[in-house]
């Protein structure tokens, strides 16, 4: 982790859930953190949650990710103030439980917007700041299980997860592509997608949450795969790494 230490790594979706564990790992490795998410004063109230003389390596901004103008502002704030990007971790995301076939089209829309789009605007502008400034950074997608098969929710007539799954799909592809796009482009940039199974998030429901109480994965476990992802040397990627709890049913 020494090639990291006082570096800038920007995490979308920080407010909560396994960014804002990403967010305190990050700092307390020694990492200048930017933290970016539409609740932005519960970033800011993660300063309290790392250690005290590393706080001011915290730094809370406002963003939502559907949009390309406020993805644009915010990298354009890291920009002036911090010098660049050295490392992206995409951890922002939407879900909500109905069937695609009876879903409004607005909500359909705001999931490819946050899950995809959200990715390619992010992804763009810290790839742009890894080149300009000369520095092999490191972009990391929280993907999911769920961009590698679909769950068959039809022995428990259950809602499906609808555009969520398709949306993840979409992730999984454009891993790939982005690998090979950084190496023809002649930079060793790296790409690493992570996919957990079931994460005790505020995805999931309470119900859900105590029904898998002994099978169900932690913020932290996560955040653990991302600082050992960015922690391999330099000629060593990890492509693709899923994690699921021991025991998992889906």
């Amino acid at each position: 982790m020494d090639r990291w230490q006082n570096k800038v790594a920007v995490v979308t979706g920080a407010s909560s859930g396994i960014g804002a564990a990403i967010v305190k790992d990050l700092v307390n490795a020694g990492l200048i953190v930017v933290g970016l998410a539409r609740r932005v004063e519960r970033v800011e109230e993660l300063k309290e949650h790392v250690s005290k003389e590393k706080q001011q390596n915290l730094h809370a901004r406002q963003c939502d990710v559907s949009k390309e103008d406020s993805v644009n502002e915010a990298f354009d704030w890291i920009e002036k103030n911090l010098g660049g990007i050295d490392i992206l971790v995409n951890n922002a995301g939407t879900s909500k439980l109905g069937n695609l076939c009876e879903l409004e089209s607005s909500f359909v829309q705001n999931v490819l917007q946050t899950n995809v789009m959200g990715v390619v605007y992010c992804t763009k502008r810290a790839f742009k700041s890894m080149k300009e400034h000369n520095f092999n950074g490191h972009v990391l997608i929280i993907n999911s299980v769920a961009g590698h098969r679909v769950k068959n929710t039809t022995a428990l007539k259950s809602s499906s997860i609808n555009m969520y799954a398709p949306s993840k799909f979409a992730v999984t592809a454009m891993t790939e592509i982005y690998r090979q796009e950084f190496n023809n482009l002649g930079t060793k940039v790296k790409i690493t997608s992570i996919s957990p199974g079931l994460v005790s998030t505020e995805l999931v429901s309470d119900g859900l949450k105590q029904r898998m109480a002994d099978r169900i994965l932690q913020p932290e476990d996560i955040s653990n795969a991302v600082l050992f992802a960015i922690s391999t040397p330099p000629h060593v990627q990890i492509h693709e790494l899923t994690i699921k709890p021991v025991g998992e049913i889906s």
